[in-house]
């Protein structure tokens, strides 16, 4: 399977897409460009490494609205509106609906290429943060309930002798399920437990 970016170009102006087709690949990135924003988002793959290209005014569909469905949709993809006809006003509402970037026509070509690199690192980060948290909870979901229990007064600064009293436990079995709980979280210090699981306590 191929993983590399791809950068979704969405401009009805076909000298545009080719221009800044041909730019994005002189860097190695893939791009895949669309006339129409209804084919880019039929074709659009939200599992994929990259970030979106999008030109405000086109007929019917506009920029704004496809960044208004990536948006409600809760994508990781960064986006990048471009236009032709800028203002302070299009610019403030770029980003108030959470596109990462807003550059007017005609684009600085070096820009454009160091704005593309900066959105798909930001994307391979977040991605990989995703990836983190996901295994975290994976892993914080073996632990039986004793066991979180036994979790949550240590993060609360607890001894081991205070935890047996304050759940009537004997010591040893204190002892027994916080090598458990070190065990299946995969971690080999207290500090390491609180930093990278203690925000999963008050979820749970």
């Amino acid at each position: 399977m191929d993983h590399s970016p791809i950068i979704y170009l969405v401009d009805d102006d076909e000298a545009v897409r080719q221009g800044l087709s041909l730019l994005i690949r002189t860097v190695g990135l893939q791009v895949e460009a669309f006339a129409r924003p209804e084919d880019f988002l039929a074709a659009y793959d939200a599992n994929a490494i990259g970030c979106v290209v999008l030109d405000i005014r086109m007929p019917g569909m506009g920029g704004f609205e496809v960044l208004e469905r990536l948006d409600k949709a809760r994508v990781t993809h960064p986006v990048v509106m471009i236009t032709g006809h800028g203002s302070v006003d299009l610019c403030r509402r770029a980003f108030k609906t959470g596109a990462m970037e807003f550059l007017q026509k005609p684009i600085d070509d070096q820009l454009f290429l160091d704005t593309l690199q900066k959105a798909v690192k930001q994307h391979i980060a977040t991605r990989e943060k995703q990836r983190v948290s996901l295994e975290a909870r994976q892993k914080f979901e073996r632990l039986s309930e004793r066991e979180r229990e036994v979790f949550v007064l240590m993060a609360e600064g607890l001894s081991t002798k205070q935890i047996a009293k304050e759940l009537g436990l004997s010591p040893r079995t204190v002892e027994t399920h916080r090598a458990h709980l070190f065990s299946k979280l995969e971690v080999e210090s207290l500090v390491q437990l609180i930093r990278s699981y203690c925000g999963l306590l008050s979820e749970s």
